[in-house]
Order: structure tokens, then C-alpha cells, then sequence
């Protein structure tokens, strides 16, 4: 791609960047890809309160990027206020802070360099080696060297906690069941009238918040590889197994995961660990055990980064870590399941 082209099509992107996020739509199927070659083919929308990944709506994109201290750590970020997160707002005063985690300036494998490497010469918004540095919404700025977040400010430079520059891809497994009473039946909200639906949630060691289990793609890992041995590792402790006890949980999981399946979400995810320079993209994908036989033959036992798993009810009453309840609100709309008590609760497409 020539330069002269690259310039024009960030700054036709730059343009779309605006009040703490970015909505990509497709048009006629319009793919990452196709909008890499050809902007005008996709329409990119602003709005100040949510950012669309290719499958689904995520409410209040930029909130949780701005808070402080940063996770682990005794850093304030510098404040953003709403009307300054837009990178297309002129703040000549913006001073946000540089922090980039210990753990992660010393290099362990899962980890870039620091940018000024003479060694290191990452190649943005493209698939570099085992590394994919492209994001799911589209193309986004680099200047002085560094990625810029397409959400907007959020009051820090570097990377935290984050180990690449540019977007860090994770999954997140959605595993959910009918809630039934004792003799199997399924058990419907006395309100709404719609089923119960449970999901498997798990308490994080490090915050303590109530999330979906999953993790980062490691590089050149298949998103679907990343599901199962996320949900693995964390709800049902698979790395203290013995060898034998991971080849029968391997073919089990195997059942689960290889059925139909929906996804969720696609696309840039409003995390508290999100910096000017790094930040988190999902895929979050829905297994659902219809029956509940698959689920009632794996015992659910915490492990890795998780410290507790359970069965929790699927309601708008949840509070969990990062943008996971706007997840979990999509799977209950997708599968026509209970969420709130209140008569309209919209269900789009």
C-alpha cells in the first residue's frame, strides 16, 4: 500500500473517530478486509455511548477505560472528561500519564518490546508473523511510532498491564444451560414469563469482580482453540488434571464446543486495563447445552486466574467485570430467555 493512499485512508478513518467511540456496520457483508482496501464500501457511525462490533451493540464503550488507579497498580490516570475523549477534539493541554506494568517490561513471551527497540518493527493494522495486530473494527491511527486506542483518550500512555501495542485479542466462552427445578422442568420468571437462563461465571483473583470466563488468543491460536482451553483452564481447572483426567474432560468439551454455536460480539471492548496505546478486542461465542447433559457431566472446579465458578442466573440485575453483562444481555435476547421484569425490554435483529 502506498504511503500517499495509507495517509488518506487514517485520515478518512481519523474523521470517523469522534465523543469516545466508533461504530463499524457492514455493508452487504462488507469484511475487515474489504474495508482495508477500500473505505467507502463501509460506513463507519459516531456516537458518545456505544461502539458496535460485528455482532451486536455495546452500551457505555469508553467508562471503564478512564478509571483510576489502573488495575494492580497505584496509577491515576490524567481525567478525561466526556467531551475531550474524541481524538478529533482539540486538547492542546492533554497530559496523559505513561505506565507500562513491570510484569510486562520484562519481556516474557507473551509480551512486545518496548516500542523504541531497534529490534522492533511491529507492523500495525495487518497480521504480523503469529502476532494479528489487525483490529475487528477496521483500521486505526499510528502516530510518533505508537497505535492510537479508536475508542478515544483514555488518560494514559503505554501499555499497563497489556502485552501488545495495539488491540490484545481475547475470547470469552458464553457456556449456558436452562434453569430447571428438581424434576427437570424448566423454570420461568414469574414476571416476564420467559425461561431462566444460567451461565457459567467465574470470580477473578485479580479484581474480584464476577465475570465470563476467558483469556487472550495466544499467537496463531484459532479463536474457537482459545474458547475451549480458556473454559478449561478457568472453570474447570483442566491444568491440575492428570493426563488421564484431561483426555476424558478434552472429549467432552469436545461435545460442547464443536455444536452450533452463536456469536455474540465482535470488536474493541471497554476495559480498565485499555491505554492510549493497548487495547482489548473480544470475540464473545455462546455455547448453549439445551438439554443440560453435556454440563451435568463436568463438575465445575475453579483454576488458573478464576477464583471461584458457579451457575449464575442470566438478569439485568448482574454486575460483572468490564462490558461482560452487555454480553450476557445479548445471549438472553438471542435465545428469547428472561432478562428484566420490566414488560419492553427491546430485542434487536
Amino acid at each position: 500500500m502506498a504511503g500517499g493512499f495509507l495517509g488518506k485512508t487514517l485520515a478518512a478513518v481519523s474523521l470517523s473517530v469522534a465523543l469516545a467511540s466508533v461504530t463499524v456496520k457492514s455493508l452487504g457483508g462488507c469484511s475487515v478486509a474489504a474495508c482495508r482496501n477500500s473505505l467507502s464500501s463501509c460506513r463507519f457511525h459516531v456516537n458518545s455511548n456505544m461502539i458496535s462490533g460485528f455482532n451486536g451493540t455495546i452500551e457505555n464503550s469508553h467508562n471503564k477505560a478512564r478509571t483510576s488507579p489502573y488495575p494492580g497498580s497505584k496509577v491515576q490516570r490524567s481525567q478525561v472528561p466526556n467531551d475531550k475523549v474524541g481524538w478529533l477534539v482539540e486538547w492542546h493541554d492533554y497530559n496523559p500519564v505513561e505506565y507500562t506494568a513491570v510484569s510486562v517490561l520484562a519481556g516474557p513471551q507473551w509480551a512486545d518490546p518496548q516500542i523504541n527497540e531497534s529490534n522492533f518493527s511491529p507492523k500495525f493494522n495487518e497480521k504480523d508473523g503469529q502476532v494479528e495486530r489487525k483490529s475487528q473494527n477496521g483500521l486505526y491511527e499510528v502516530e510518533n511510532g505508537r497505535p492510537r486506542n479508536p475508542a478515544g483518550r483514555t488518560g494514559l500512555v503505554g501499555r499497563g498491564l497489556l502485552g501488545r501495542w495495539g488491540p490484545n485479542h481475547a475470547a470469552d466462552p458464553i457456556i449456558t444451560r436452562w434453569k430447571r427445578d428438581r424434576s427437570g422442568n424448566k423454570i420461568t420468571h414469574p414476571i416476564s414469563g420467559k425461561n431462566i437462563l444460567q451461565f457459567v461465571a467465574i470470580k477473578r483473583k485479580d479484581c474480584g469482580e464476577w465475570a465470563i470466563p476467558g483469556g487472550m488468543v495466544d499467537p496463531g491460536e484459532k479463536i474457537s482453540a482459545t474458547l475451549k482451553r480458556e473454559f478449561g483452564e478457568e472453570a474447570l481447572n483442566s491444568l491440575q488434571k492428570s493426563s488421564a483426567e484431561k483426555r476424558e474432560l478434552q472429549e467432552k468439551l469436545h461435545k460442547l464446543f464443536s455444536q452450533e454455536h452463536l456469536v455474540i460480539y465482535k470488536g474493541y471492548v471497554d476495559d480498565p486495563r485499555n491505554t492510549d496505546n493497548a487495547w482489548i478486542e473480544t470475540e464473545a461465542v455462546n455455547y448453549h447445552d439445551e438439554t443440560g447433559e453435556i454440563m451435568d457431566n463436568l463438575a465445575l472446579e475453579a483454576g488458573d486466574d478464576a477464583g471461584k465458578v458457579k451457575w449464575m442466573d442470566i438478569s439485568d440485575k448482574l454486575k460483572l467485570y468490564a462490558s461482560h453483562v452487555q454480553f450476557i444481555k445479548r445471549v438472553a435476547e438471542k435465545r428469547d430467555a428472561h432478562w428484566s421484569e420490566d414488560s419492553e425490554t427491546g430485542c434487536p435483529g
